[in-house]
């Protein structure tokens, strides 16, 4: 993991009720080598939180991994709530270390993608995602758990083996700071033409299937970009599922094709685009080089890798106006549903 400066503030509050809980001390961590992070970000947090009753204090560090092990300092501290602003990487860094301690967890959008927030239908801007933090309520998702040789990753949107890795690992921070989103279309166009296919074993709770692939996707939420493409209606971040999605392409024109496809929403099997849906999940390459994987957009070596789900992991602060429809298992928030249009 490429080193970064982050920067802590932990934040002493006048007692707030969610749903009758007491709320008395949180934990900000911010990464302001994210693609949408900067000072000016940090202050309106800051300052948003000041005038919702929120005392702060800032402290800084730049040494990599700070995210979760603040995070896990603060869960051994018994703060109650955890706010992450960075991308989706910094997220789970801090996801990692409250996975099942029902501490809430804020997120003030600040990196590429941002995903997650985007799934849950957060607020862009850091004043606007503070006062969401603010007033909100927490609703408890699902996450995936994937084994690494350095111990157990995560994820919330989804991990993936093939392009969509190679793209994530080619497109730099600079690039990312600079252009944004722009720069992951930028990387993915150029590498259209070098898209190719091979065998992979993908097992679905123990089912076991081989097909080709250029990339494989095992996902927790429904929009790989929020809300413009979402993968089928019927996927959400609290279902207890993963949902497999393997496309098969060769070159420019079947990578241009097979992504019209998949805005159609087909149907499992058709075309190039196959469907499955399971708690664990295992991905393996039969054919040619090792090809790459991710997890929320971070890299996490080479395939094979192995997913499984994690029913109500983490419990993220959202916006009741916002937040798709459908209840919510404890939040009392109204909870996931794909919004139609």
């Amino acid at each position: 993991m490429a080193l970064f400066v982050t920067t802590i503030a932990v934040l002493r509050l006048v007692p707030k009720s969610w749903n009758g809980t007491s709320v008395a001390r949180a934990m900000l961590i911010t990464n302001p080598a994210a693609g949408r992070a900067d000072a000016r970000a940090v202050t309106a947090i800051r300052d948003t939180l000041r005038r919702g009753g929120w005392s702060v204090e800032v402290l800084a560090t730049a040494r990599g991994g700070d995210a979760r092990r603040f995070a896990e300092q603060g869960r051994a501290q018994g703060v109650d709530v955890l706010v992450c602003h960075g991308g989706d990487g910094t997220a789970m860094q801090v996801a990692a270390a409250t996975v099942g301690s029902g501490i809430p967890l804020g997120l003030v959008p600040g990196g590429t993608g941002n995903l997650l927030a985007g799934n849950l239908r957060l607020p862009r801007s850091p004043a606007a995602a503070a006062r969401a933090i603010l007033e909100g309520t927490p609703l408890t998702i699902d996450l995936g758990a994937v084994e690494r040789a350095d111990g157990t990753h995560y994820f919330a949107v989804c991990s993936g083996a093939g392009f969509d890795a190679r793209l994530m690992a080619a497109t730099g921070a600079a690039e990312k700071r600079r252009w944004k989103m722009g720069a992951y279309v930028a990387r993915a166009c150029a590498a259209l033409p070098s898209v190719r296919s091979a065998r992979h074993r993908v097992t679905v709770d123990g089912e076991a299937r081989e097909l080709r692939a250029a990339m494989v996707l095992v996902a927790n939420c429904g929009e790989l970009v929020p809300p413009f493409l979402r993968l089928r209606d019927d996927i959400a971040p609290d279902d207890g599922w993963l949902d497999v999605l393997a496309l098969q392409a060769d070159g420019t024109w079947e990578s241009v094709s097979v992504f019209f496809e998949l805005l159609r929403r087909p149907r499992s099997g058709s075309g190039r685009v196959w469907f499955g849906r399971g708690r664990t999940v295992r991905v393996e390459v039969l054919e040619g080089p090792p090809r790459p994987i991710q997890l929320d957009g971070e890299p996490a070596g080479d395939a094979p890798f192995e997913a499984r789900i994690l029913p109500a992991a983490l419990r993220v602060i959202v916006d009741p106006a916002r937040v798709p429809r459908r209840l919510a298992r404890e939040s009392g928030a109204r909870a996931w549903e794909p919004s139609r249009g």
